[in-house]
């Protein structure tokens, strides 16, 4: 029997960051680990989740939902349905007299960022909302925020600072990032999984505005300094424009270890970013999907088992 079989016996395995490329690395966590945690930012103030948080006061949820969709049942309508996005006239319905349209109130909510705010509302508790979505969807894995509430997420740039996730995105030459409320308290559940994992993994993902938005939290980066797991770098496939333009992938780790996250190894597809000399060991391996764009989950999962031993 293979590494990549043995899942109920695996690794337990914590995946820290947001967005798409945390998606990738829970897809890929999923075949050989043996628990599977997501940490999520609840930096995001963008799209729907943008609009969810300015209009209820709730978390961020686009992320959480990208995450909870990654470790889904393979089978699950729900999940698919989860990503389908309502035009906001679907939701808004039409335009009452001298009033807005509703086209200009933006693109519609995904049905699983819905379905949270209503858990959420319903329960009091964002924790207990995920938790239960997790087993509507019969996810294989857990996912936990990395601060126990909504954060901003600044920029400090050559030019001033920069506040608000979106804005960050399209910021260049950024010298590091902070959290305003500065000290927000970690989930405990976030914790937990850290001090018990075998394996963290960092990225792939936006470098300030996803994993480093997470791994700042206070709790969560003491915690990602004190634990005895294997702590893994998954470097982009690529700079992102405008965020890291110009970047190679010691460019990356730098800024990571410089706002004091420990990387014990960096995983790395160079085949369109140059590696530079990031000063921690490094493993290059073949990432890519077949359209380069993303990396491909199954090659992934072999990586990070290797990587283990």
């Amino acid at each position: 029997m293979s590494p990549l079989d043995e899942a109920a016996t695996g690794p337990a395995v914590v995946a820290v960051g947001g967005g798409h490329g945390q998606a990738a690395t829970l897809r890929a966590a999923r075949r050989y680990a043996g628990s599977v945690t997501a940490v999520v930012s609840l930096a995001d103030d963008g799209g729907s989740s943008g609009r969810l948080r300015a209009s209820l006061g709730l978390p961020p949820l686009g992320d959480l939902r990208t995450c909870l969709v990654a470790l889904a049942a393979q089978d699950s309508a729900l999940a698919a349905a989860c990503q389908h996005r309502f035009p906001a006239e679907a939701l808004l319905g039409s335009t009452p007299p001298g009033g807005q349209s509703p086209a200009s109130s933006g693109p519609g909510h995904p049905l699983g960022n819905l379905l949270l705010a209503a858990l959420a509302t319903v329960t009091g508790d964002l924790q207990a909302a995920l938790d239960e979505a997790g087993r509507l969807l019969g996810c294989e894995g857990r996912v936990v925020p990395a601060s126990a509430g909504p954060v901003t997420l600044v920029a400090e740039t050559p030019d001033g600072p920069v506040e608000g996730q979106v804005a960050v995105m399209g910021t260049s030459r950024i010298r590091r990032v902070r959290l305003a409320p500065p000290d927000p308290p970690a989930s405990e559940a976030a914790l937990e999984a850290i001090r018990q994992a075998d394996q963290v993994v960092l990225g792939p993902g936006s470098l300030f505005t996803s994993v480093l938005a997470a791994a700042i939290v206070p709790g969560i980066a003491e915690a990602l300094r004190s634990t005895r797991a294997q702590r893994v770098y998954v470097a982009n496939l690529r700079p992102q424009v405008a965020e890291t333009a110009g970047y190679d992938v010691a460019a990356h780790v730098a800024a990571i270890r410089a706002h004091g996250i420990p990387v014990d190894v960096v995983l790395a597809d160079t085949s369109h970013i140059p590696l530079g000399e990031p000063g921690v060991p490094v493993v290059e391996r073949p990432l890519a999907d077949r359209p380069g764009h993303a990396h491909d989950p199954e090659q992934l999962a072999k990586a990070l088992v290797d990587l283990l031993g």
